[in-house]
């Protein structure tokens, strides 16, 4: 019986690319997928550092999938933390066979000889058969897409110096993928719905000037859009929310922006090392909500940054309320190793943090539900990521709602379908089963 591997993700979407190009690198191994942990020959937790709750669940993860897994079999623990803690992990975890940074091919002890591996801030291959580049994860096989959608990583680092952010300091400058092997991973996958990732998904291109160059993201969402029904787009930086780039994702069919803003007030963006306000962010939306009253936003608001002040928070209420955006996610500010904000002054209490989120959370909760309630008796199409459940351009996957669908139509299908009800974040269409 070939030897199987198990993988657990934690984090946001690229990490969920991230392990898919593992799976396809095991698959090509000889190893097996399997569900069950405890049957796992090779365990892999692909792990979350962006901030101090996340680091908890990795390594209550790994505690658990330690105990869990059967005698004898790997425990490797990859990702953001074995990247940014690579040293510390080695010393203080124990019940791990293998911490593999970005770019480091596992060792499984079965089906292939180990490969060595220097563990560190930025783990390397020690010399071996196999080159560098085919352990490079932006460009691994990846096997079909076992959902009707699937996620795609075209770029990977950044180059801005957000004051809350450690990510460049461990994931590095960006580094954009050749359209070619984005197009051909598209083709791979067989999804019907696209969405396209990355840390500063509007700069693609921008660190290759000779063959992309800034404003690349367009071409490329063009040349998506050709091949599936479906493509969206993820983490948009405002600055580089270009008219072309609007017009794109226009054209795509799925009217839906992600706009990283992260706050609103002018002096409170400049202290975070960021761009814009919010006056600027109101008429970029009222903008394109005038060339598609269809257009569905989402954004991440930070809450608690040092120096905010109730000035600043009653700008970001008053933006929250003007600006009805569909969906919005509220963090607490955690402060992180290697960036700028970490020896900043005017730290914000915990408690007062607290009651900040909260006012935003409820108020947000509230235009959520009348956005929802907005789409009551309108027909939508729907593409039917399993039975009963299905979502509109309106939903990205994972992340917001669903649509509760009749359980008659098939996986992987597009159909309209008109809503007759809300129940908080989610639709129910006509024929559906609402407790489902």
């Amino acid at each position: 019986m070939a030897s199987r591997f198990y993988i657990e993700t934690l984090g946001c979407p690229k990490n969920e690319v991230d392990s898919e190009k593992l799976v396809g690198t095991l698959l090509a191994q000889g190893l097996t997928a399997t569900e069950d942990e405890s049957l796992a020959d090779v365990v892999v937790v692909n792990t979350c550092a962006f901030i101090e709750d996340a680091r908890k669940e990795s390594i209550d993860t790994i505690m658990a999938l330690s105990e869990r897994r059967k005698k004898g079999a790997r425990l490797v623990v990859t990702g953001c933390m074995a990247e940014r803690y690579g040293d510390e992990l080695r010393a203080s975890l124990p019940e791990a066979d293998q911490i593999a940074g970005f770019g480091v091919a596992i060792e499984t002890g079965v089906a292939v000889p180990a490969t060595a591996v220097a563990l560190g801030k930025k783990p390397s291959l020690a010399l071996t058969a196999q080159s560098v580049p085919s352990f490079d994860l932006l460009n691994l096989p990846r096997p079909a897409s076992r959902t009707p959608w699937a996620y795609v990583k075209i770029a990977e680092g950044c180059d801005r110096s957000c004051g809350f952010c450690a990510i460049p300091s461990f994931r590095g400058p960006q580094r954009s993928r050749d359209v070619a092997s984005i197009l051909r991973e598209v083709d791979e996958l067989q999804a019907k719905e696209i969405v396209l990732v990355a840390q500063d998904l509007a700069s693609y291109g921008k660190d290759r000037p000779d063959e992309l160059g800034a404003g690349s993201i367009v071409d490329l969402v063009r040349q998506v859009s050709a091949k599936v029904p479906r493509t969206r787009l993820l983490y948009l930086y405002p600055s580089d929310l270009s008219d072309e780039l609007i017009e794109a994702i226009l054209d795509s069919g799925v009217p839906y922006f992600d706009l990283s803003l992260q706050h609103v007030s002018k002096p409170h963006l400049r202290r975070m090392r960021r761009w814009g306000d919010g006056e600027r962010f109101l008429r970029r939306i009222a903008d394109i909500r005038a060339r598609a009253a269809q257009a569905t936003f989402r954004s991440n608001f930070i809450v608690g940054y040092p120096g905010e002040t109730e000035d600043d928070h009653d700008q970001l209420l008053s933006f929250v309320g003007e600006a009805s955006l569909d969906w919005c996610g509220f963090f607490e500010y955690s402060p992180e190793e290697g960036t700028y904000a970490l020896g900043l002054p005017d730290q914000v209490p915990v408690g007062l943090m607290h009651e900040r989120i909260a006012e935003l959370r409820e108020m947000q909760d509230a235009i959520t539900a009348a956005k929802r309630d907005e789409l009551i008796d309108q027909t939508l199409e729907v593409l039917v990521d399993e039975p009963g459940i299905a979502r509109s351009h309106h939903e990205a996957p994972q992340i917001d709602g669903i649509i509760r669908v009749p359980l008659t139509l098939p996986t992987g299908s597009f159909a309209s379908v008109q809503i007759v009800d809300a129940q908080g974040p989610d639709l129910v269409a006509q024929g559906a089963d609402s407790a489902g």
